[in-house]
C-alpha cells in the first residue's frame, strides 16, 4: 500500500522519531513517500537524517512557478473541490488571522494532491496538527487522499482554537496522540461524536540500538537534551545547577541542543560560574547522543510544556534513571521506581531532585535504570506502535 507522509520541515535533529516511525511503516509493508515543505539540512549532523533529506521530496524546492502550474492544473481539474477547499481555506485562515498565508497553503495542497495522484497514494499523514495537518485537510478537500495526523503538543496545545482543531480532527480519518493526556486535549477541543477517531499511537525507540547499557558512573553526571527553547526551561536548571553544586561541587551537566536561548543560557552559566559545571555539545548525531546518555547517571529534563519527549525514552532504554517536570505525559512514563518528578518551573524542587539522586546509593540507581529500560520497551517499541498506526491506515483506506 502507497501512502504519504507530511511533514512542514523533515528531517530535523530534532524529528528523529518522525523517521522511526516511517521506516517501521516500510517494515511492515508500506510504501512511504516523504513530503515536506522545506528541507532543514544545513543543520543536519546525523547520517540518517542526511540519507532520510535524499529520499525527501522537499515541495518548495521545486520553485514558485512549477508549484503554481501543478496546483493551477489540478484546480482546473476539479473546479467544485476547488471553491470548496478555498472556502475552507478562507475560513482557517480567518480564525487564524492569517488568510493570505492558507490561500498559500491551498496551493501546496493542491500541489500535494496532484503529486499523490500521479504517485498512486492511498493516504496521506501528517505530523504536527499545524500548517502540514492545514495542508492535509485541504488537499483531501480538493479531491486528495483520505488524511490523518499525529499531534504531538506543546505547540498545538497553546492556540488550539486559532489552528482550528475541531474541523481537522472531524475531517480526518482518525487522529493521533502520543500520550493518554495529548488525547484528552484532543478531547477537549473536538466534538464529542469525532472522540471513537482520537486514537494514541506512542511514539517510539528501536530497541536494538540500545542493547548492553553501560553501568552508571559513579560521578555525578546529568545530561539534558533538547532545543534550547522557552518550552524546555533550561535557563531554570541552569538556576537549579547553581544551587545543587554548593551541596555537590563534582556535578557535572552536559547540554545537547542548541536553539534561540543560547545566549541567555551561556550569559547564565557565567552568572552562576558555572563553566567547568556545564558543557554545551550543540546538536549531536543519534551515535553520540547514546555515547552522552551512556556518560551520564540520569538525564534530566525541566520543561515547561512538552508532549511526550524522545529524550526520556531513548534516556529510559539506556537504564537511566530520569529527572523530569511532572507535565502532559510524562507521569504516564516516568514513576518512581524509573526517577523524580517534580513541580514545573521550579528551582528549588530540581535541585532537592539532584540532591535525592545525588545521595541514592549506585545500586539502587542501577536498579532503578534497569525498571526504566523494561518499562520503555514494554510502552515504546517503534514496531509495536507502528503496527497499530498501520492498522488504523488500513481501516481507513478501506472504509
Amino acid at each position: 500500500m502507497k501512502i504519504a507522509y507530511l511533514v512542514n520541515t523533515y528531517p530535523r535533529a530534532s524529528h528523529t522519531f518522525i523517521r522511526r516511525e516511517v521506516q517501521a511503516l516500510e517494515r511492515v509493508g508500506f510504501s512511504v513517500h516523504r513530503f515536506a515543505m522545506r528541507s532543514d539540512r544545513a543543520t543536519l549532523s546525523d547520517p540518517e537524517d542526511e540519507a532520510e533529506d535524499q529520499r525527501t521530496e522537499h515541495v518548495l524546492e521545486a520553485g514558485k512557478l512549477a508549484l503554481a502550474g501543478s496546483a493551477l492544473g489540478w484546480v482546473l481539474r476539479h473546479p467544485l473541490a476547488a471553491l470548496r477547499a478555498t472556502a475552507t481555506a478562507l475560513r482557517l485562515g480567518a480564525r487564524a488571522g492569517a488568510r493570505a498565508r492558507h490561500l498559500v497553503y491551498l496551493a501546496e495542497a493542491a500541489h500535494v494532491a496532484a503529486r499523490c495522484d500521479s504517485l498512486g497514494i492511498r493516504h496521506l499523514h501528517a505530523h504536527f496538527g499545524t500548517n502540514p495537518a492545514t495542508v492535509a485537510l485541504l488537499c483531501h478537500q480538493l479531491g486528495g487522499p483520505r488524511y490523518s495526523f499525529t499531534l504531538h503538543g506543546p505547540e498545538e496545545f497553546d492556540a488550539p482554537q486559532a489552528l482550528s482543531l475541531a474541523e481537522k480532527i472531524h475531517h480526518a480519518a482518525f487522529s493521533v496522540a502520543i500520550s493518554s493526556y495529548g488525547r484528552s486535549q484532543l478531547c477537549r477541543w473536538s466534538d464529542v461524536a469525532d472522540w471513537p477517531r482520537l486514537k494514541v499511537v506512542h511514539c517510539g525507540i528501536e530497541p536494538w540500538r540500545f542493547a548492553d547499557p553501560a553501568p552508571l558512573p559513579a560521578k555525578l553526571r546529568l545530561v539534558a537534551i533538547g532545543r534550547f527553547s522557552e518550552q524546555k526551561g533550561f535557563p531554570l536548571l541552569i538556576e537549579a545547577l547553581g544551587q545543587a553544586v554548593r551541596q555537590h561541587p563534582g556535578l557535572h551537566l552536559t547540554l545537547v541542543g542548541d536553539g534561540p536561548l543560547r545566549g541567555e543560557i551561556e550569559a547564565l552559566i557565567e552568572t552562576y560560574t558555572l563553566r567547568r559545571h556545564v558543557t554545551l555539545t550543540g546538536w549531536l548525531p543519534e551515535a553520540r547522543v547514546r555515547e552522552e546518555l551512556a556518560a551520564a547517571q540520569a538525564l534530566i529534563l525541566p520543561s515547561f510544556a512538552e508532549g511526550l519527549p524522545m529524550v526520556v525514552m531513548e534516556a529510559m532504554a539506556a537504564a537511566r534513571p530520569v529527572i523530569a517536570t511532572a507535565i502532559a505525559g510524562l507521569p504516564e512514563l516516568v514513576v518512581p521506581e524509573t526517577g523524580w518528578l517534580v513541580p514545573a518551573g521550579d528551582a528549588l524542587a530540581l535541585a532537592d531532585a539532584i540532591d535525592a539522586l545525588a545521595e541514592t546509593p549506585l545500586p539502587r540507581l542501577t536498579a532503578m535504570g534497569q525498571t526504566a529500560r523494561q518499562r520503555v520497551f514494554a510502552r515504546h517499541d517503534i514496531d509495536r506502535e507502528a503496527t497499530k498506526l498501520a492498522l488504523l491506515i488500513r481501516n481507513a483506506a478501506d472504509a
